[in-house]
């Protein structure tokens, strides 16, 4: 018998323990599963979880004790998930945020939401919401046209928000609308502001020019506003009542160039006023 055959021989012990022992963890590994998951599901049931938030604890559950087994590391960039830290479901997460919420000696600097929010908006909104939280609400009009009952919509959202705030990109100001709107820091209401607030916005081109489109178009008197959560937002994380802002240097405009839209004075001549855009409709 050759020395190759030998060693072969030698290692079979060796290779049925391996096998052995991979056999038993691997038993081990999915009859541990199925007793987790049988738990869950029971908890579920009677918790009255929705059948989304099983699933989605489910993969993660598996996907954690399948790197477990396996003794694999995390993937680069990979987020941790509930299961990866401390193996919390969404429910025991839960308990734990209002555990929290009963510790006296538990503080809050601010809303955890605030640091992701930041994260999400472009420049030109914390200049919107600024204008927002300093000035307070500000003025947009529907413009509608038809018979007294039945009319139709022309031109919705048409605001001067752009303008007043400053913004760099004036034709975004309808998307920056609809990201503070969705994030939750301002809201579109149907109630009116003082009628002094609308003379400059219905005297602007767009105004006037969708008013000519419609038969007997008028305009319909709407505002935007800052929510609590908005208000509490600027409040925490904007510098509204600091000098920095103050000091800045405005832009350089080429001599001979009349500047941006945006640029322009609202004032008197209402022909030199930007030209207002057009937000999100009212909810």
């Amino acid at each position: 018998m050759s020395e190759e055959e030998d060693s072969l021989i030698s290692a079979l012990p060796g290779l049925a323990r391996i096998a052995a022992s991979t056999w038993w963890h691997t038993t081990e590994f999915w009859v541990g599963t199925s007793v987790r998951a049988g738990r869950r599901l029971v908890r579920a049931a009677v918790n009255g979880e929705s059948p989304a938030v099983l699933v989605e604890d489910a993969r993660d559950a598996i996907r954690g004790y399948a790197r477990e087994l396996l003794n694999l590391a995390d993937e680069p960039g990979r987020a941790t998930t509930a299961q990866d830290n401390g193996n919390l479901t969404l429910r025991e997460r839960g308990e734990e945020l209002l555990r929290r919420s009963a510790d006296v000696g538990y503080e809050e600097d601010a809303h955890p939401a605030y640091d992701r929010i930041l994260s999400e908006l472009a420049p030109d909104e914390g200049r919107i919401l600024r204008l927002l939280a300093i000035e307070g609400p500000q003025p947009s009009v529907d413009v509608r046209a038809g018979l007294p009952m039945v009319t139709q919509l022309v031109a919705p959202g048409l605001t001067m928000i752009g303008a007043e705030a400053g913004t760099r990109y004036g034709e975004r100001v309808p998307a920056y609308l609809n990201n503070l709107y969705r994030l939750g820091l301002i809201w579109f209401s149907r109630e009116p502001l003082e009628p002094h607030a609308y003379q400059v916005l219905e005297a602007q081109p767009d105004v006037l020019a969708a008013l000519r489109r419609g038969r007997q178009g008028k305009t319909v008197r709407r505002s935007i506003h800052l929510t609590p959560f908005g208000q509490d937002f600027c409040e925490t994380c904007l510098p509204l009542h600091t000098a920095e802002l103050d000091k800045l240097p405005g832009a350089i405009v080429p001599p001979g160039d009349p500047g941006p839209p945006q640029a322009r004075i609202v004032g008197e001549e209402l022909a030199a006023a930007p030209t207002p855009h057009r937000g999100s409709p009212p909810s």
